[in-house]
């Protein structure tokens, strides 16, 4: 901390926080912690596994799936450890460097994930609004474009928030309410004018998953009018039987946000470890469900992962000489 006169001090790192009001059990907390980020690791790396090497997986829907797990890995990778390191070392310090890091690649693959679940919603919205000609529209050098335009995007609202923040003071307090560096939670604590950096982080969300939530819902209810127009109960049981994962998916990642959205601003004040914790899950909990979700419900997977990981025996040869 820097002094800059009596009343007055200007904070030179921050202090993340654990769970408030648990601290006495962090060493406790830590095990399902771990065992969280364990199988966000072997999930998302078994299926990046088992899509690159099996051909017959390089479609759009796994290839999408593939990006997904990609996503999931770079969030858990700049959320999990840091989160460890409180629980077992009790270390919390950050640097503005180490923290305004952190918060880009939190807030980058936050983002890329949004945008990855709304193309997973338009392949299922051509995939059952019109089969045949699935393979002409979501052809490879479409989803490459897809890909880049997410990356574009993404860069292009995610850059300019650290240079934002390079030119705020913070002097009020260094103590963030998470574990983790987020955007809002950084700029409570300057005492500069924030004026500009609230209005563009608003900017970014609105923009970015807030936009890509609506288009997902518009994209369900093109295909739920699909659906409706098909004649027999079997058939429409089996395409909405083909959007299952992709909603859990919505669902795991939308809803945390939104429930602590409507908390904040509507609902009883709660003890501060309840909106930690729901926070949490936001970053944490859909890592780590995806991969179990996609693998539970998507034969091909499965299958390809025990054709990968569990080798037939050989065949014992008999051999004659004659």
């Amino acid at each position: 901390m820097l002094s800059i006169n009596s009343t007055k001090a200007v904070f030179s790192t921050f202090l993340v926080t654990g769970i408030p009001g648990l601290e006495a059990v962090h060493s406790w907390i830590s095990i399902p912690f771990s065992t969280m980020f364990f199988i966000t690791l072997v999930g998302n790396v078994t299926i990046l596994t088992v899509i690159c090497r099996e051909r017959t997986l390089h479609v759009p829907m796994y290839l999408f799936l593939a990006m997904l797990a990609v996503s999931d890995l770079g969030l858990s990778l700049f959320t999990f450890p840091t989160m460890l390191r409180i629980f077992w070392l009790d270390t919390r310090e950050l640097t503005f460097s180490a923290c305004f890091t952190q918060m880009f690649f939190i807030h980058t693959f936050q983002d890329f994930e949004s945008a990855i679940i709304l193309a997973m919603a338009f392949d299922r919205y051509v995939a059952i609004s019109h089969p045949l000609r699935y393979s002409s529209i979501l052809t490879s050098s479409a989803i490459s474009r897809i890909g880049l335009a997410i990356v574009v995007r993404t860069l292009t609202v995610q850059v300019p928030l650290p240079i934002l923040l390079r030119r705020l003071c913070f002097c009020h307090s260094n103590v963030l309410s998470h574990s983790y560096c987020l955007h809002p939670d950084i700029i409570k604590l300057s005492c500069s004018n924030t004026r500009i950096n609230s209005i563009f982080g608003l900017f970014v969300v609105l923009s970015t998953m807030g936009l890509d939530f609506l288009l997902i819902l518009f994209s369900y209810i093109l295909i739920l009018k699909t659906v409706l127009s098909i004649a027999s109960s079997g058939g429409r049981l089996k395409a909405l039987n083909t959007c299952i994962s992709h909603i859990c998916a919505v669902i795991l990642f939308f809803t945390p946000m939104i429930c602590l959205s409507i908390l904040h601003r509507f609902g009883p004040k709660l003890p501060s470890h309840i909106y930690v914790t729901m926070a949490n899950m936001h970053f944490l909990i859909p890592p780590v469900m995806n991969p179990i979700v996609y693998v539970a419900k998507t034969k091909q997977i499965r299958d390809k992962i025990l054709k990968v990981f569990i080798k037939k025996e050989p065949e014992s040869q008999v051999t004659f000489i004659t």
